[in-house]
């Protein structure tokens, strides 16, 4: 059974979908915040909270990524991409063995459902521009920011 929660958190509230103990969705929403119940929210918001403090690099809470083979090859791609680093969308497309794939890139990062734990925030326009985040660009620069703070 499908469920969600929702947070707040430095930047603005997140809502966690959640399924079987694992997360399937993680965005930043309007919603408003809700009661913190389930055990998976509560380890989101522990690691997330420990994130944006700059004490927290990677994130190992349970989640499963539904998506295109394309997609999936993409998000695994994204995780490669170490703290306080970029890409560009052409780069992911060429790691991925796609080159020439760079606006499908965009799409699949647009498509991402786990923002920050799957970085999508990292990748960037070829002209090193913060571009193309479904959260809004505002908040990738500020994730971009909070990295190369604690970089």
């Amino acid at each position: 059974m499908k469920n969600h929660e929702v947070f707040s958190s430095p930047l603005g509230n997140i809502r966690v979908d959640f399924e079987g103990g694992a997360v399937t969705g993680l965005t930043f929403t309007s919603e408003e915040c809700t009661a913190v119940n389930s055990g998976v929210v509560m380890l989101v918001q522990w690691q997330l909270t420990e994130y944006f403090a700059g004490e927290r690099r990677e994130f190992d809470f349970p989640c499963v990524l539904r998506g295109t083979d394309f997609q999936t090859r993409v998000w695994q791609a994204l995780c490669e991409i170490p703290y306080g680093e970029t890409r560009s969308y052409g780069q992911i497309a060429a790691q991925i063995g796609s080159p020439g794939a760079a606006r499908a890139v965009g799409m699949a990062n647009h498509n991402n459902p786990i923002c920050i734990a799957v970085p999508c925030h990292r990748v960037i326009g070829a002209d090193g521009s913060a571009v193309g985040y479904a959260c809004g660009v505002e908040i990738k620069k500020k994730l971009l920011e909070l990295e190369q703070k604690y970089r």
